[in-house]
């Protein structure tokens, strides 16, 4: 008899027993009004690993199992096995008299299944599914984290088990919270998300503008890296699932992977193009196109071969660390818009080690909002220091070409001293021949009372002479002409200042009797009876129709319409947007003519939209197409 009952009840007796001692290692989260949020670290939380995959809530809550459990020895428990099932326990202290109700949260957004089995007052459990498998419709909370509502009064200490199943590590971040710390909590960190990811589309906006001014690829490619980093942020938060794709979740489990490649790629293309690599660093170059093939191809085996191969994101540190050297190699080169570039890719360096130690849990202090979060504050870091290291360069490459101007304008003004010094040698060798001439002409003269036998001679001579005298006279005046011809050219060229171009220009009479022979010059045509004859307005340079006697003045229907800009000043400006086809900005137009700039973008869009409506008869107009633009 004694036999029987040793051996019937020994086994659970010794089970039992190693619960106890099991159970004495693990530590109880205790519910209280006076802490917000309990997180589960180290021996608050115990784990079993189920290869097998086979087990059952009933199977693992048996003493059988209780001292298979280990006591999580890491800051916050890892599924480092994505082949087995994860099994956790907690303990939570509930305490009836509570004024709060209790949540459990999971941070982690990107596991797969979770199922939380929660003990009722009898003990019995019920299961709660939970996961990014799942429809986002599905959850009781509509928030990025997966949560569930505790029971706080059931009195005593109560187990929950977990069961996690996810297709690669992941971080268990378990926090127990009161539901007013929770909204607390959230209504920040969506506030934040906002900013955060506004701060991403003003400087996609920003760039795109800049693009439009510049029409450098470099500014696209910065486009797409922002929204690659920006949608990979949104993987990781949960809120692309949240927002974008909540009924997909086959796509939310590589949307990560998708948005981790085009960041890679964009992000070396852009460092690639702001750092002029292809000249600055020919063998950089290269090596960063061999990077950009084997991420290419990486990105095709994740897609056809199998897709868990997007779980190793530390593969990102190739391309990362290729641009950050990149940046690093030429500044020591003596490239400046470099400098911007380093600093800014230090900090992004720096984010993703942190992020990557905590992902591996070999972080080496407590993980708060700040670390976790590391990636994003220093991504933002990143993008101010990049913006500014785009300006620097735009300001290096302005400057250049401000530079190549001032050696063009010097040039010009040499190659002018120099056709005016040869000008002036032609006419005193023309001078001197001419007196040459007349000395001749006295001398035959004064011998032609001896020389009459040869009269008809002298006088064949002295009418070739008179020919040479009318061919010198229209060599001249062509040589003037021509003088003319080429400082006018010179005025109409594109680099001419406000002072040059008054030479053609001087005043508003001049221009007023320009705009006449160019308004009027197929002739006059009333606009309100169509009559051809017409007599002087009131105005100058204005027409009056005889028949009906409207009066058009010489700016009615012309560009200069309704604008209080000096004409001769608005001539140029309309000759500098023709020259730079629409490109000077409103900045300097008002540094050139001492205009408001307010008043210069007003009348430079007016202009650029009348240059876009006559594109196809600007495109051939030469250095006359400007004036193509005055009329309306």
């Amino acid at each position: 008899m004694y036999e029987f009952l040793i051996r019937k009840f020994l086994p659970s007796a010794l089970c039992g027993i190693c619960f106890f001692f099991s159970a004495d290692a693990q530590l109880t989260v205790q519910i209280s009004d006076t802490a917000k949020q309990q997180i589960f670290r180290y021996n608050k939380v115990v784990y079993l690993e189920d290869s097998h995959n086979d087990l059952t809530i009933s199977q693992v809550k048996s003493p059988t199992f209780a001292n298979k459990f280990k006591v999580n020895t890491e800051q916050t428990p890892v599924t480092h096995n994505p082949a087995s099932t994860w099994w956790y326990r907690i303990r939570i202290g509930s305490d009836p008299q509570s004024k709060n109700n209790w949540i459990l949260e999971f941070f982690d957004q990107t596991i797969d299944s979770i199922t939380v089995y929660s003990p009722d007052k009898q003990n019995n459990y019920s299961a709660t599914l939970l996961g990014s498998s799942r429809p986002f419709a599905a959850r009781l909370y509509q928030h990025k984290n997966f949560s569930l509502n505790i029971s706080n009064n059931l009195g005593g200490s109560r187990v929950y088990y977990i069961r996690i199943r996810s297709h690669q590590p992941v971080n268990v971040i378990i926090v127990l919270r009161s539901i007013s710390w929770f909204i607390s909590y959230a209504l920040d960190e969506y506030f934040f998300f906002g900013v955060f990811y506004g701060m991403i589309l003003v400087f996609g906006l920003y760039n795109l503008m800049m693009f439009i001014a510049m029409r450098q690829k470099q500014y696209l490619y910065y486009i797409a890296y922002n929204l690659s980093i920006g949608l990979y942020e949104m993987c990781a938060d949960g809120i692309a699932y949240q927002y974008i794709w909540p009924s997909s979740p086959i796509w939310n489990h590589n949307a990560y992977g998708v948005a981790l490649f085009s960041a890679s790629i964009f992000s070396v293309l852009f460092a690639q193009s702001l750092l002029n690599v292809k000249v600055t660093a020919p063998r950089l170059n290269k090596l960063i196109w061999w990077v950009i093939g084997l991420r290419c191809l990486y990105f095709i085996l994740c897609l056809t071969v199998n897709r868990d191969l997007f779980a190793y994101k530390i593969i990102e540190i190739v391309p990362l660390t290729l641009a950050y050297y990149t940046g690093c190699y030429v500044l020591i080169k003596g490239y400046r818009p470099a400098r911007f570039f380093v600093v800014g890719y230090t900090f992004l360096l720096t984010g993703f080690v942190i992020k990557t130690l905590i992902a591996l849990n070999i972080w080496w202090f407590v993980v708060t909002a700040t670390s976790y979060y590391a990636l994003s504050f220093c991504f933002i870091l990143e993008m101010v220091f990049i913006s500014f290291a785009i300006g620097d360069k735009v300001r290096i490459l302005k400057k250049k070409e401000e530079d190549a101007q001032l050696k063009i304008i010097k040039q010009l003004k040499i190659n002018e001293d120099l056709k005016d010094r040869l000008n002036k040698s032609l006419e005193e060798q023309v001078q001197e021949r001419t007196k040459e001439l007349i000395e001749k002409s006295s001398v035959i003269e004064s011998q032609n009372e001896e020389l009459m036998a040869v009269n008809e001679l002298l006088q064949q001579q002295t009418e070739e002479i008179s020919r040479m005298n009318v061919l010198l006279e229209q060599d001249n005046t062509t040589l003037h002409h021509d003088i003319e011809k080429v400082t006018h050219d010179r005025v109409m060229s594109t680099e001419v200042d406000f002072e040059e171009f008054s030479k053609i220009y001087p005043d508003r009479e001049t221009c007023f009797k320009f705009l006449a022979d160019l308004k009027w010059e197929n002739g006059y045509n009333c606009r309100k009876c169509g009559n051809s004859h017409y007599g002087h307005g009131h105005l100058p340079y204005s027409r009056r129709c005889s028949k009906c006697g409207y009066e058009e003045s010489v700016i009615a229907y012309t560009i200069l319409q309704n604008t209080r800009i000096p004409v001769n000043k608005a001539f140029y400006m309309i000759f500098l947007m023709y020259s730079t086809k629409g490109k000077i900005s409103s900045h300097k137009l008002s540094e050139i003519l001492a205009i408001r700039q307010s008043t210069c973008w007003a009348y430079s869009s007016r202009i650029k939209k009348v240059m876009e409506t006559k594109k196809k008869e600007l495109k051939n107009a030469g250095d006359k197409g400007w004036s193509r633009l005055v009329l309306e």
